[in-house]
């Protein structure tokens, strides 16, 4: 349960970098990196209390980015597509 509990945390960060990066829209693209970077150790830090565990806590966050970036085209892909129809 704390897996989950921890996944679920880390992907409300992720929405937040989205806003974030949304927010910072004509920022360098080295800002962008860095803002990633706060963002997945925010991440990260967060699951590691959680879970208490490095090798689990480093699976999680990858899994948890996976499932934004995946969730993050799709819905990217389905705003464009119903704009162009």
């Amino acid at each position: 349960m704390k897996k989950y509990v921890a996944l679920l945390l880390q992907l409300i960060i992720w929405s937040g970098f989205t806003m974030a990066q949304w927010l910072s829209g004509k920022d360098h693209f080295f800002s962008k990196i860095i803002l990633f970077v706060v963002f997945f150790y925010l991440a990260f830090l967060l699951a590691r209390m959680i879970v208490k565990s490095n090798k689990l806590t480093l699976w999680i966050t990858i899994m948890s980015l996976s499932t934004y970036g995946m969730l993050h085209l799709l819905l990217s892909y389905v705003m464009t597509d119903s704009i162009i129809l």
